[in-house]
């Protein structure tokens, strides 16, 4: 997988690479819009369905590379390169999984969901697999799974919830005038008034799950020459939400600090939790599987169902050069994930 580059959008040959190995080893798939699916050999409509999903494509190549980001390197300890930690852990050791419970009798069924375009939140992953017109929902050959596995690097660990993502990009807009007159009405003024007051400001509501929700501007731009008083300046908000707050409601409640117009590049990048008293708790409870909230996104934000997010590799490696994942760590993660699956099931019957 890291010798082939799979950015999002690109992930064709990755998903053929794994493809061929499902084949060998006798394991029925479908490539729907890109993202491969796979259900256990003992599939049961009548029974509700487990869904392993984790993604195909990467980031795009950072600077400060020191080796080859396509090249896995030949120690025999560590696997490097783009993709590895993030999130090719994950899927490989999630299809062991797969493998090791695709020819048993369970009480819950398997699905296995290798998606694409998650690092972009693009309209042809998980996006469109969970949405109320998407697969799931209307295609009678794929369950709409009950709970999911979100296969990211985690340590093994459990987490049971993970902030949302909401971007704004602001736009001031003033009078442009000559600078020696004092002429106009300057918008990058206008902006940083905005800006001081949104990092002011303090939501009221906490998260006893997340704690309080955070913003950052992280970009703005204005003017074109040295003499010319700007009559537009444009700045860019991340914020990450909790679970307390909708995001139409955050831009509301910021859209009234500001003169600026805020815009929401999208609305639907909610937060997430896993449900009180599901069964993916009690299983990571059973096992003794730490449990912490994610700061970081991931396809969860776009799975309506109960879900817990749990993969091997550590989060710190992602989107870095140099990258890289532990052989042991993936080792480690196809046991926890069997482990946890057993117990899952397991629970879903008492």
């Amino acid at each position: 997988m890291v010798r082939i580059p799979s950015l999002s959008g690109e992930e064709a040959a990755v998903a053929g690479c794994i493809g061929a190995s499902l084949t060998e080893w006798g394991i029925p798939f479908e490539l729907v819009r890109g993202n491969l699916l796979s259900l256990n050999r003992r599939f049961d409509p009548r029974k509700p369905t487990l869904a392993l999903d984790a993604h195909l494509d990467t980031v795009p190549v950072c600077n400060g590379y020191t080796r080859d980001p396509f090249d896995s390197g030949n120690d025999p300890d560590v696997i490097y390169g783009l993709g590895s930690n993030d999130d090719g852990g994950s899927v490989v050791s999630l299809i062991a999984a797969f493998r090791h419970f695709y020819e048993r009798e369970m009480p819950v069924n398997l699905m296995l969901v290798l998606s694409r375009e998650e690092e972009v939140s693009g309209p042809d992953g998980t996006r469109w697999l969970f949405a109320p017109d998407g697969l799931f929902a209307t295609d009678g050959r794929w369950p709409v799974p009950r709970w999911v596995i979100v296969g990211e690097p985690t340590g093994m660990r459990a987490a049971t919830s993970e902030r949302g993502l909401l971007v704004l990009d602001g736009e001031a807009q003033g009078v442009s005038g000559h600078a020696a007159r004092g002429e106009g009405v300057n918008a990058l003024y206008i902006a940083l008034d905005d800006i001081s007051a949104l990092r002011a400001h303090v939501f009221v509501k906490h998260s006893p799950l997340m704690g309080d929700v955070r913003l950052s501007v992280t970009q703005i731009e204005a003017g074109h020459a040295h003499n010319v008083i700007p009559d537009r300046c444009r700045f860019v908000v991340d914020i990450r939400p909790t679970e307390q707050y909708m995001n139409q409601e955050i831009l509301e409640e910021l859209q009234a600090l500001c003169r600026s117009t805020l815009r929401a590049r999208n609305l639907a990048n909610r937060s997430s939790a896993t449900a009180a008293g599901s069964p993916l708790l009690a299983a990571a409870e059973a096992l003794g599987i730490p449990t912490f909230s994610s700061p970081t996104t991931s396809d969860w934000m776009r799975i309506p169902c109960d879900a817990i997010k749990m993969g091997p590799g550590e989060s710190q490696r992602s989107h870095k050069a140099d990258e890289f994942i532990r052989v042991l760590e993936i080792a480690e993660g196809i046991d926890r994930y069997i482990a946890f699956i057993e117990k899952f099931y397991g629970n879903t019957l008492e």
